[in-house]
């Protein structure tokens, strides 16, 4: 094919295209024309449908609206039927059902909560008010409802249900409060008083517990904690002092304490020291207890209602301590001053723990105070004590030389010191950090040299000189004897027992030498001798002495004799070892030598007129009449 044809045929296809393009364009604008038209025709329809639109959005709003309304109505007529019911119980009031009543004013305090918030409602405030009355009328029975229940179920303690609470070795038929036990303190005892169980009596039932703390929380709720306070704090705190009185609780001032016998002040101390166990163990715990439950979750309300529950209870007891503590200090209260010291370290840890809060502070530290001062007085007293021996001025001499009542006294203390050594140990410790084995040790001995110091002033009243000598063996024979058998002897040791054992022997020589020089003198064969040579110890029994000084002697040993005999049978050697001792010593001394003396003189008094004048005693008679001695007979007892 030539290019003529090429060219021809290519004309022929772009006059298609043309063609072609052209039809397309005329379609394209038919289409836009058409196109338009719809367009413009569905703005009219649009236009037509507004009114109709929105005649039907109105329609479907106004349906949403009343089923809000309807939804609205009905919840206000629920409220409205919830009112009237709880408004029916609480008219019935809290008697009938209890918990039905409670479950009532919860009821209306929401419905009245829920009025509070929807105020659109045209009597929302006639509802309100009417509510808030009801409410008011309802707490207000709630109020003496509490009231009443507290009141019919807090009854008095009886002494007998406090005695029950007590471990079996406290009850008063183990040991009758108001005697203190003398004999020596066991110290496992102790401690098991320490671990011992206490059991607080039920002050309220269990079961009524729930309703009065249900009671408390609806009261609290509707702003009346005051009046809670009050009914509480009055009902049991009036309960509380009651069972204290019944017990035997008692105030005394100190002017009370001071015009009191000592042995019906003593009486008084024992049973206050019982009386703080059961009040701190038993009473104020079981109050402690219940008022944790009533007022659970109500804390501040709740601790200071238990302060002013306890508060004048505690201050009766303590102000009794006080009054002991600051009275007129004497020897005899040291002991029960220990007590009283004793009883507050043992319940520190429960006092610390009952009147722990804030609001019992006063409390607390009112039983820490009274416990420094019984500390301190005990101290003071204890000092007092070791004076008062080294000044005993008692003017009753003993006439027969036995222990003195001071001796025994001041022993006995010291014994009962011993009993007390671990508290004292504390006692010292109140004060200063010391040794306080070493500080109890210094000052026993301080106490045993004033008593010694007094005896020997004592011991110069006696003009016999013999006498104070068994005066002041007796005393310190049994200083030495009741130290060596108590715990005291620890203390000391045996270096101190060792050295006052000797003091005893020293006593004992010197009354032999004293008392029994002479007597010996008369019956002594070197005395007898003539002055020249031979005579009784080298010759003949009769050579160089004449019968008339055998006669004197035996005469003068005779009138000696007698003479101790007589005024000694009246003394006294309490201790009978001892008094056998001493018989001993004289009869091994004196013995033979008169049998001796007897032996070879006595055929020269014998051979003479009156042989019975001067040769009055056998030597068995002699050993019959020494074992008088020292009985503490009176002249009647021996003439018979």
């Amino acid at each position: 094919m030539g290019v003529p044809q090429a060219m021809a045929a290519l004309r022929d296809k772009a006059a298609l295209v043309r063609e072609s393009l052209q039809k397309s364009q005329t379609i394209t604008e038919s289409m836009v024309s058409i196109l338009g038209s719809f367009d413009h025709r569905l703005s009219s329809l649009e236009t037509a449908m507004r009114p109709t639109q929105i005649r039907t959005h109105s329609i479907r709003r106004a349906h949403e609206n009343i089923d809000k309304t309807l939804k609205a109505a009905e919840a206000i007529l629920g409220r409205f039927d919830l009112t009237r019911k709880a408004e029916a119980k609480i008219l019935r009031g809290p008697h009938e059902d209890l918990e039905s009543y409670l479950e009532a004013i919860d009821q209306l305090r929401s419905n009245l909560q829920y009025f509070t918030t929807h105020k659109c409602f045209k009597r929302t405030s006639g509802i309100i008010t009417h509510a808030n009355n009801l409410l008011t009328k309802a707490i207000s029975k709630l109020e003496d409802e509490f009231r009443n229940l507290l009141t019919n179920y807090s009854k008095v303690v009886e002494p007998d249900r406090l005695f029950d609470g007590l471990p079996d070795s406290l009850r008063p038929s183990a040991t009758s409060p108001g005697k203190r036990n003398d004999s020596k303190k066991d110290s496992d005892n102790q401690k098991n008083s320490e671990n011992a169980v206490y059991t607080p009596p039920t002050l309220i039932p269990p079961r009524v517990l729930p309703l009065l703390h249900n009671l408390a929380q609806q009261m609290v709720q509707a702003g009346h904690q005051q009046q809670l306070f009050r009914i509480y704090r009055d009902t049991r705190a009036s309960v509380l002092e009651q069972s204290l009185r019944k017990l035997g609780v008692e105030r005394l001032s100190k002017d009370d304490v001071q015009k009191m016998q000592w042995e019906v002040l003593e009486a008084k101390i024992g049973n206050w020291i019982h009386y703080m166990r059961i009040a701190v163990k038993l009473l104020f715990a079981g109050e402690k207890k219940i008022c944790d439950q009533i007022l659970a979750g109500i804390d501040s309300l709740r601790d200071q209602c238990y302060a002013e529950i306890t508060a004048n209870s505690v201050s009766v007891l303590l102000s009794f301590g006080e009054a002991i503590a600051k009275s007129k200090r004497s020897p005899e209260k040291l002991f029960v001053l220990l007590d009283m010291y004793e009883i507050m370290r043992e319940l520190q840890s429960e006092i610390d723990y009952l009147f722990g809060t804030k609001s019992c502070k006063e409390m607390r530290e009112s039983a820490q105070s009274l416990t420094k001062r019984l500390a301190q007085t005990a101290q003071e007293t204890f000092g007092d004590f070791e004076e008062a021996v080294a000044k005993d001025a008692t003017k009753t001499a003993v006439l027969d030389g036995t222990v003195h009542p001071l001796t025994s006294y001041v022993i006995n203390y010291v014994k009962f010191l011993f009993d007390y050594k671990t508290t004292l140990e504390q006692l010292f410790q109140e004060f200063e950090e010391s040794d306080t084995e070493a500080q109890l040790k210094t000052l026993t001995k301080r106490i045993m040299e004033a008593l010694q110091t007094n005896l020997d002033g004592k011991s110069k009243q006696y003009k016999d000189p013999a006498l104070t000598q068994l005066f002041l063996m007796n005393n310190m024979h049994y200083i030495v004897r009741s130290v060596r058998r108590s715990e005291a002897k620890d203390l000391l040791g045996d270096d101190w027992v060792q050295i006052h054992r000797r003091i005893v022997q020293q006593h004992a020589n010197q009354y032999k030498r004293i008392s029994w020089a002479k007597v010996l003198q008369c019956v002594t064969i070197q005395g007898a001798a003539p002055a020249g040579g031979g005579g009784i110890l080298g010759g003949d029994s009769g050579s160089g002495i004449s019968r008339a000084m055998v006669k004197d002697r035996f005469k003068n040993f005779n009138a000696q004799f007698e003479d101790l005999h007589m005024r000694q049978c009246q003394w006294n050697v309490p201790d009978s070892e001892l008094r056998e001792s001493l018989r001993l010593a004289v009869a091994e001394v004196l013995l033979p030598a008169y049998r001796s003396f007897h032996k070879r003189f006595g055929p020269m008094a014998e051979s003479g007129k009156n042989p019975c004048k001067y040769i009055k005693y056998k030597p068995e008679d002699l050993e019959r009449m020494l074992s008088e001695f020292f009985e503490g007979k009176t002249c009647v007892e021996q003439k018979r």
